[in-house]
């Protein structure tokens, strides 16, 4: 057993070492080893072919200095339209999103009741005029009591009465009648003097009637007028809510008028920019589904910072001649602080921006290299560098999933 085990193990350690030599020839053989596997992937880089790309340079431009902010477009004015007087609507001459214009008719009541009135107003004015002696045609005039019928009666009583007190004092002295009849005299002069005086009165009365049947009857033809609705200013109807037939009281809403030119831009300005807004600066602005700029300039400021979120309101006037722009739109708007200023621009194509870093890629020694920037404003396609690119480098235009170190090509 010994002997056997023996042999055995001297034949392994003949037959080893020529099983490694022929391995390392087969090795050989396949040009698996040694420099001749390097030589085989010449013209391919560490990640696969080089990628082609094309270079834009950095090109330096000029750009304001904005503020980016958002708001909300209102009307400039904004009225509930609605008849002073109560009454039943005849007619509505306006319906939702119609133009109006201002002083146009918007709706109208029933006019035969306020007709009615201004005809019943006008009959006691007549009867007014007539108890002062004034002529049922031309002008109303204020009549002196003098000159009234019924103080002209009592002054021609009193003057009668005087006369016979004067003659009775006269007979009285001569002791040709008894005291009686001069007392009787003299009472009857009291009374006399007490009715033109009453009948002063009952002028002065009339007179003021005459004026109250004046003020009645501009009262009816007001009402007659109020019973046709109109329009206070240029807009366009947001909203109606009344139809022919309705009965409507005085101050019930018909239909809703909004301004649409020009528009009013609220926005909340943060605290860290609201120091350089001032009125008349311009401003831009953009809707949601329409990417037309529009311009308008800052026209009112809030004299204090909001408490709750550090902000300053502030509104900008748009014009809005055309009608493109609707109240209560979303907003996006650029505050013009300051006129154009040297800027460094690049292709908006040209950024990467992952976890919230801008990137741009450029090319050096055949390999892309990955370079942090930071961004600034946008003008159209152009995107403001504030640091890590200079004017006149070189950049990738169009990086796409272009990593760093990967090789490259370029090509113009």
């Amino acid at each position: 057993m010994s002997s056997k085990f023996h042999a055995l193990a001297g034949l392994l350690l003949a037959v080893l070492p020529l099983a490694g030599c022929g391995g390392e020839q087969q090795a050989v053989a396949d040009g698996r080893g040694g420099r001749g596997g390097q030589g085989g992937q010449e013209g391919r880089g560490p990640q696969g072919p080089a990628r082609e790309v094309r270079l834009t340079r950095a090109e330096e431009g000029r750009l304001p200095r904005t503020v980016a902010v958002s708001g909300t477009l209102g009307a400039d004015e904004q009225a509930e339209l609605g008849f002073k007087v109560a009454g039943r609507i005849a007619s509505i001459n306006v319906d939702l999103g119609n133009p109006v214009g201002g002083g146009q008719v918007v709706a109208r009541l029933v006019p035969t009741d306020f007709q009615l009135r201004v005809e019943q107003a006008e009959n006691l004015l007549q009867q007014a005029r007539a108890r002062l002696g004034i002529p049922p045609s031309g002008p109303d005039r204020l009549v002196p009591p003098e000159e009234t019928a019924v103080v002209r009666q009592a002054a021609a009583t009193l003057k009668q009465a005087q006369a016979n007190r004067e003659r009775m004092a006269s007979l009285l002295e001569q002791q040709l009648i008894p005291r009686s009849d001069f007392d009787v005299a003299e009472a009857n002069y009291g009374v006399a003097d007490a009715r033109y005086q009453e009948a002063v009165e009952e002028a002065r009365t009339r007179q003021a009637l005459l004026e109250q049947r004046r003020s009645e009857v501009e009262i009816a033809r007001r009402q007659l007028a109020d019973s046709v609705l109109t329009a206070p200013f240029d807009g366009r109807i947001r909203e109606r809510r009344s139809a022919i037939g309705d009965y409507v009281s005085a101050g019930d809403t018909v239909a809703v008028l909004v301004r649409v030119h020009p528009l009013r831009l609220r926005l909340a300005i943060p605290e860290r920019e609201a120091v350089g807004v001032r009125t008349g600066m311009p401003v831009r602005l953009t809707v949601e589904g329409d990417p037309t700029p529009h311009n308008g300039r800052v026209a009112r400021i809030s004299p204090a910072i909001s408490e709750d979120n550090r902000t300053l309101m502030v509104e900008a006037e748009v014009p809005n001649q055309s009608g493109v722009l609707k109240p209560g739109s979303f907003a996006k708007a650029e505050i013009v602080m300051e006129a154009e200023q040297p800027a460094v621009l690049v292709p908006a194509s040209s950024i990467v921006t992952f976890a919230g870093i801008d990137k741009v890629i450029s090319v050096e020694g055949g390999q892309a290299k990955e370079i942090r920037v930071r961004t600034g404003r946008r003008a159209g396609e152009q995107v403001e560098i504030l640091d890590g690119v200079a004017a006149g480098d070189e950049v990738v235009a169009e990086p796409g999933n272009l990593t760093d170190g990967q090789a490259v090509e370029v090509v113009r």
